[in-house]
Parts: structure tokens; C-alpha cells; sequence
């Protein structure tokens, strides 16, 4: 009895042992084997053995990309506006041991890493460049936290900025803004066409004058012309001149007497006297 109950024991200790010794370690990990409390090994994936009780495991590392959350912040501009921006940071870790001993947490050591850099680097820019460069902000980024998170055994893959936007406040004032601007815009416009159509105004009055000018100089023009001609054509002779004359004395009695209204009309006594007055005597 005793026998077996000593072989039992013996039996259990050298399965706690192979469990203790042998070390199956998944794809995408690495583990950090520390000896009597130092660093001993890093195991890779597939079959491992270490010394039992004395080797441990202290650490499992993935080796597979990591996806860090950057919580959302508010972040002040060159130009004092406020805006709201998050991202999400891709990492790998290429170094177990210097991630396992070189800061306490490195998830939260690159997190808070990003939060900062990203937070410097918005800070550096205006407003309207901020929201319309992520690209640029995103190159930025991964260089500045380059060489800081080699030390850690980390490499930052990439950096997406998932939302960068004004604060409510900031979106309120930019909003009061634009509607300022746009009102702007409308009085200029207004008065930029009450102008031009003052100006046009302008124009067409001073064109209508210079034309209603250049008639009454064409009219008296063809008036002196025309009464050259009449007179070049009559002469010292009074006979056409009375028959003009008569003929639109004739015209105009013609009109009065078709009127309705009563008319008192003036005719001289002597017709051929008053046309030779208006010619002129013939010298001698």
C-alpha cells in the first residue's frame, strides 16, 4: 500500500514536472521566460522547454498587429479655435523583451503617445488647415512617435484619424460667421448693382441729351439749308413767294375751319405788301 501511494507521488510529480518543462506557445505570441527573476529567453511559436520551477513564464506578447483606441480631446489651434479629434493607432510589437521591460504598459505608453503627438501637432496648424489635412497629419504623426516607441519594442504601422471636427461651440460661432459673411455679400451685391444701375442711368441720360442735342443742331441745320435753297430759288421775284405763302394760308384756314372750337385768326390787310417786306424791296 505504501508502495504504491510512493509511486503515486512520484508519478504526480514528474507530470507537474513535464507540465512545468515543456511550453506550447500559440502562433502570434511570444513569450518572456524569466529564471529566478531574470530575463531568460523569449519563446517563440511551436514546441519550448524550459527548466521546471525555476523557469516562468512572466509574459505574453502578441505578435500580431495591435489596434490602440485614442480617445476623443479637445485640441486648440494656432488661431485659438477648438477643435474635437480622435484616431485609432496600429502597432505591432517587433521586440518582446524591451515591450515586457522597457515600460510598464505599452499599449497605454503608445496610446497615450499618440494623444499627446497628436495634440502638438494640430496644435501647430489653423483651423481650416487642421480640418483639410489628415493626410498630412497622419505622416506627422507616425515619424514623431517613430523613435520614441522603438525604445518600447513597438513600431507604430499607421495612424487613422477617425474624426476631426469644431467643437459645438466652435461650430456655433462658425455658423454665425458664415451667415454674417453671407449677409455681407448680399448688401455688397445690393449695392454694387443700386451702383452700376445709377451708373447706367447716368449713361443713358447724358446720351439721350447729347442725341436730342445733335437733332436740334441736324433740324436748324436742315432749316437754315432749306430756307438758302427757298430763297436762292425765289429770288427778287414776289410771285412764288405769294404763292407759298398762299398756299399755306389756304392750308391752315383749312384747319381752323375744321375745328370745333371758335378761333379768332389775324390776317394781314395787304398779302403781296407783307411778302415784299419779307423779301425785301428791289433797289433801283
Amino acid at each position: 500500500m505504501a508502495a504504491l501511494i510512493t509511486a503515486g507521488v512520484v508519478l504526480l510529480f514528474v507530470l507537474i514536472t513535464l507540465s512545468q518543462g515543456v511550453r506550447i506557445v500559440p502562433q502570434g505570441e511570444e513569450w518572456i521566460v524569466q529564471r529566478l527573476g531574470r530575463y531568460k529567453c523569449t519563446l517563440k511559436p511551436g514546441l519550448n522547454v524550459v527548466i521546471p520551477f525555476m523557469d516562468i513564464v512572466a509574459y505574453r506578447l502578441p505578435t500580431k498587429d495591435i489596434i490602440l483606441n485614442v480617445q476623443q480631446q479637445e485640441i486648440i489651434t494656432r488661431d485659438n479655435a477648438v477643435i474635437v479629434a480622435n484616431a485609432l493607432c496600429f502597432a505591432k510589437v517587433v521586440d518582446p523583451q524591451k515591450a515586457a521591460y522597457g515600460v510598464e504598459n505599452y499599449q497605454q505608453a503608445v496610446a497615450t503617445l499618440t494623444m499627446t503627438s497628436l495634440r502638438a501637432i494640430i496644435g501647430s496648424m489653423d483651423l481650416d488647415e487642421a480640418l483639410s489635412s489628415r493626410d498630412v497629419i497622419k505622416a506627422t504623426l507616425r515619424a514623431a512617435m517613430s523613435e520614441q516607441t522603438e525604445d518600447w519594442g513597438v513600431t507604430v504601422r499607421s495612424v487613422e484619424i477617425q474624426d476631426i471636427k469644431p467643437s459645438d461651440s466652435m461650430q456655433g460661432a462658425m455658423e454665425r460667421q458664415a451667415a454674417a459673411e453671407r449677409e455681407r455679400k448680399a448688401v455688397v451685391t445690393k449695392a454694387e448693382g443700386s451702383k452700376q444701375a445709377a451708373i447706367l442711368e447716368a449713361q443713358a441720360r447724358q446720351e439721350s441729351a447729347a442725341l436730342d442735342a445733335q437733332a436740334q443742331i441736324n433740324l436748324a441745320q436742315a432749316s437754315a439749308e432749306s430756307i438758302t435753297l427757298v430763297k436762292q430759288a425765289i429770288g427778287t421775284e414776289s410771285g412764288p413767294a405769294l404763292y407759298l405763302l398762299g398756299e399755306r394760308y389756304i392750308g391752315a384756314m383749312e384747319k381752323l375751319a375744321g375745328s370745333s372750337n371758335a378761333k379768332l385768326v389775324v390776317l394781314p390787310a395787304d398779302l403781296q405788301a407783307t411778302v415784299r417786306g419779307l423779301l425785301g424791296s428791289k433797289s433801283a
